[in-house]
């Protein structure tokens, strides 16, 4: 599958419909494989919305997007269309309205083929936790695509469709990209509206675009991004022109931080070198390296696996087969009720996240646990804060090690949180950041992330697009796909 960039040129000068285009998609998708990225698939709207594309085109009234293919991450609302989180518990919901990103795309022309599996309620590092099965690397089927956004990962690494979006509560955007070997971009808290995606942790959530390149993100944050009345977090700030200096030389005295104390305590020694020759790389356009520390960073673990799952359990609430979402039959009283619906619709490691975050907000917890927990995350957003006065921009993995076999996070959930300590600490900042592939060690693809301060989006995405300007991985394809 071409990027978004060269599918844009095909459409305008006429090497194809839309309407072509989409049909091909699901024609690929008949034949597979499809790496269980899908969980439903949706042709007749994307076909009303290709015809209607290719009308706009053949008027000479598209924009940047028109008759573009994307898929959206299953806890996006579509109406009419079911929004499942990969649960049991929302297994037949159907929406009645549109997220706001799902609604800001449309209106750009894109179309949608369909929705992405996901790890439950957007909760786990692999994608190993959905109802409808785990999802498949496409380099290698037995091993995992990193989660919890792993349908919408393999899906662009694969090549059954150019982008999808996702979600990233903790890195579940970019540590699914650098295993899939893609770009994905985490916005800055508040760039993108929340209205619409089925909350897993309030404060931490944010949607942004996974695709095959920097400047394919540029063009899907363009019209991802803006403030929307109707989410209370989101910031009324102008959006900049993110395609517009993708391809200016980077400016001079340009400086980018280095962690290597956190670097070199996380990542696996035999691929230690691949992440060294990315800041080899940024020196040779011109960059300086400055080594900086941040000291909290450590903390960044424990206290997110408190928040997260204190703001979960409050979210998960709702969920409790009344209202709508799974519901069990001849239950005797309304405690049964509530307890064999949440324990039939929920999976293992959404009950599991329930408890902690129950425990860490029940009275004994509170001040232990929670409010210290709120405490170090000023302290890390503090860190940061003290870093970009020095640096520019900051540089680290996206994930410890190459991707896992399907099943290892299950059996040591531990070591599925840890993967996620390099990520971790930018949501608990709300600071944007962009995943970028960078080499294969054991034919298996590697990623790391360029950290900026927030709302400078236009510079990350500047800083990956001068660097897939030099370097071909994000060329690499899967000998699958």
């Amino acid at each position: 599958m071409e990027t978004l960039k060269n599918l844009r040129i095909a459409l305008d000068t006429g090497q194809f419909s839309s309407e072509e285009l989409v049909r091909q998609i699901y024609s690929q998708l008949d034949k597979g494989p499809d790496y269980n990225a899908f969980i439903s698939l949706t042709p007749e709207l994307a076909l009303a919305q290709a015809r209607a594309a290719d009308q706009r085109i053949a008027n000479k009234t598209q924009g940047l997007l028109t008759g573009l293919p994307i898929g959206h991450k299953d806890l996006f609302c579509t109406q009419g269309i079911r929004t499942t989180c990969a649960s049991k518990m929302l297994e037949n919901f159907i929406s009645p309205y549109n997220a706001t990103l799902v609604e800001k795309l449309a209106q750009a022309g894109m179309c949608t083929i369909g929705k992405m599996n996901m790890d439950e309620f957007a909760m786990g590092s692999f994608n190993e936790y959905s109802y409808f099965g785990p999802v498949n690397n496409p380099w290698d089927s037995k091993r995992a695509p990193g989660g919890s956004s792993g349908g919408s990962a393999a899906a662009v690494a694969g090549g059954l469709i150019p982008a999808t979006t996702g979600t990233d509560t903790g890195g579940s955007i970019r540590q699914p990209a650098a295993l899939c070997g893609i770009t994905g971009l985490k916005p800055t808290y508040g760039r993108v509206s929340r209205f619409g995606m089925i909350a897993f942790a309030s404060s931490l959530d944010c949607g942004g675009p996974l695709a095959r390149t920097a400047e394919d993100c540029a063009m899907l944050l363009q019209e991802m991004a803006g403030f929307d009345p109707r989410d209370s977090t989101s910031i009324q700030k102008d959006v900049p022109n993110y395609l517009l200096h993708l391809d200016h030389e980077l400016p001079k005295g340009l400086k980018i931080g280095r962690i290597p104390a956190f670097q070199n305590r996380h990542l696996s020694q035999h691929i230690q070198g691949q992440f060294d020759q990315v800041f080899r790389q940024f020196e040779h356009l011109g960059a300086e390296i400055i080594d900086i520390e941040l000291p909290h960073l450590d903390l960044g673990l424990s206290v997110y696996y408190i928040l997260a799952p204190a703001e979960a359990s409050s979210n998960l609430a709702r969920f409790d087969g009344i209202r709508y979402g799974h519901r069990v039959k001849n239950a005797k009283t309304l405690e049964e009720l509530y307890e064999r619906s949440r324990q039939e619709g929920f999976g293992e490691e959404v009950q599991r996240r329930i408890m902690i975050g129950s425990f860490v907000l029940s009275s004994q917890g509170y001040d232990a646990y929670y409010l210290q927990a709120q405490k170090v995350r000023r302290l890390i957003a503090e860190d940061f804060a003290k870093a970009f006065k020095q640096v520019d921009a900051i540089i680290c993995p996206s994930a410890p090690d190459i991707a896992p076999p399907i099943g290892e996070s299950k059996d040591d959930p531990i070591k599925a949180y840890l993967s996620d300590i390099f990520t971790l600490p930018i949501n608990l900042a709300g600071l944007p950041s962009l995943a970028l592939p960078c080499g294969f060690h054991q034919g298996l693809p590697l990623g790391f992330q360029i950290i900026g301060n927030a709302f400078d989006e236009k510079k990350l995405l500047q800083l990956g697009h001068q660097y897939q300007q030099v370097t071909d991985f994000h060329l690499a394809r899967p000998k699958e796909s």
